[in-house]
């Protein structure tokens, strides 16, 4: 890693976890494997920073840790990418497992259980996949139907204020490592 950390893909410790490696990564992944319209590729960091907001708006009572997991959700995408979920389908148990372990190495490093609850993790998924819908019609060329088939989203989730941001990874990379903060300090209190 850029912090001179070592990683091991197998057996990942909370030690070898830097969320600036994390932020980073996650900066220069692209989403949609890049075939995403604009000037800038769509970011897994991006991604992260909408689940977020989205993840507030379907529980706006949710702890700051709660939003911190949702933040978090792809972390392990910094080292291991950001694959479309046919290629993860072929690839087999195997990946899964893999993210899984730096999930909960993830997860131990910044204060959070190493498995998040489950109703707490139904609550992301849904965040996550409301804005997999969003990104569809908005920047990866989805009609709104064809979107609404793939991304099944609960109704009476509001959109108004969510946008799809296209901007350097540079400035990507601040925006998470600034969130992080945020999330992080007030889970401490």
């Amino acid at each position: 890693m850029l912090s001179g950390r070592r990683l091991d893909l197998l057996d990942p410790t909370p030690m070898d976890i830097e969320i600036e490696d994390i932020a980073h990564g996650l900066a220069f992944v692209a989403r949609w494997n890049g075939q995403t319209r604009g000037d800038w590729a769509y970011s897994v960091a991006e991604h992260s920073l909408l689940v977020e907001r989205i993840f507030a708006r379907l529980d706006p009572g949710a702890a700051p840790a709660w939003r911190l997991a949702a933040l978090l959700h792809d972390a392990p995408e910094y080292v291991i990418g950001d694959m479309i979920s046919p290629v993860k389908s072929a690839l087999g148990v195997e990946y899964g497992e893999m993210d899984s372990r730096i999930a909960a190495a993830v997860h131990r490093r910044f204060g959070l259980p190493a498995v998040i609850p489950a109703p707490i993790k139904k609550r992301i998924k849904i965040a996550d996949r409301f804005s997999a819908r969003l990104e569809a019609v908005g920047i990866a060329g989805f009609t709104p139907a064809e979107a609404a088939r793939l991304f099944p989203v609960p109704a009476g989730i509001g959109i108004e204020g969510l946008e799809i941001r296209l901007r350097p990874p540079s400035e990507t990379r601040a925006a998470y490592l600034a969130r992080f903060a945020e999330l992080l300090a007030g889970a401490e209190t």
